[in-house]
């Protein structure tokens, strides 16, 4: 670890500890979003836990993710076919970025995110194959709406989940979560939504209503946060800006989530782990004062 990622770290750690401090008193009833997670019955209680998307290293390779990984000290991560994450280009290559990860300790949440641009059937199942070998069960993709259908009789096929991902006011396909769900409402249930919690705000979307509407079609969540709300280029570390982190948790909570929160970190992609580990901070903080155990 570099110097400047080690003093982060601590300052991070001191972070965490202050954040859980004075959430600790504070239970999700506060709010009216829900009862205290310790509260629920055993075998019914949510599960959020704190993964990462890949694409935030996507500067750097394989053997600096998982370097990475164990820094942020979290074992679940939405893998990309960006740079040799996960590479889909052979069977063997693929299996081989399984191995190591597996032989790391680290847990492969999902594929994605995956883009599905036209109707070739070729195309899109070489992709569910692909996904099939790396042992996922869940997409993070973004079919076009004429893709959509052919990829739903791939979704039927394989029974792989397909969570749909929204990219904001410059997506012409899906900006909100809320523009999926008007599509796939008619659609199978494997077929559900992967919100980013940014792009979505940035449609003048509340993303904790979005979630809400969501429900039980909520199958990831991308997690970021915006300096303003409207701007992409304002993204900054979790806890720095406006998201409503802890509503958003709590949204979560109390429709039962047993999923993945996803630090998406697009900033700083020379250097991200600083302010990654500023957001895992911050984000385990929130959680323990809502009776989460990490």
């Amino acid at each position: 670890m570099s110097a400047t990622s080690r003093r982060s770290f601590l300052r991070a750690g001191a972070m965490a500890a202050a954040a859980a401090g004075a959430l600790s008193s504070r239970g999700l009833s506060e709010s009216g979003l829900g009862e205290p997670a310790m509260a629920a019955e055993d075998g019914k209680r949510p599960q959020i836990r704190l993964g990462v998307a890949s694409y935030s290293f996507h500067k750097f390779d394989r053997a600096h993710v998982i370097d990475f990984m164990k820094q942020l000290n979290t074992p679940w991560l939405n893998c990309k076919d960006v740079n040799d994450h996960l590479p889909m280009t052979t069977p063997e290559a693929t299996g081989a970025a399984v191995a190591a990860y597996k032989a790391a300790g680290i847990e492969l949440t999902a594929a994605g995110v995956i883009y599905f641009p036209t109707t070739d059937r070729a195309d899109i199942e070489k992709k569910f194959q692909y996904v099939t070998r790396a042992g996922l069960s869940l997409i993070a993709g973004s079919p076009t709406r004429e893709s959509l259908p052919v990829v739903e009789e791939f979704v039927k096929q394989y029974d792989i989940r397909l969570a749909i991902h929204n990219h904001g006011p410059e997506d012409k396909q899906w900006p909100s979560p809320l523009d999926i769900l008007k599509v796939i409402q008619p659609m199978d249930r494997r077929i559900g939504l992967c919100i980013d919690v940014g792009h979505t705000a940035r449609t003048g979307t509340d993303p904790v209503e979005a979630i809400r509407k969501g429900g039980s079609r909520v199958f990831d969540v991308h997690m970021k946060d915006l300096a303003d709300m409207a701007v992409k280029e304002s993204q900054v570390a979790v806890g720095d800006g406006k998201m409503p982190v802890r509503e958003i948790f709590a949204a979560l909570h109390s429709m039962g989530y047993k999923g993945f929160v996803d630090l998406e970190y697009e900033i700083h992609e020379d250097d991200p782990l600083p302010g990654m580990i500023k957001s895992f901070a911050y984000m385990r903080g929130v959680l323990a004062g809502m009776g989460y155990e990490d």
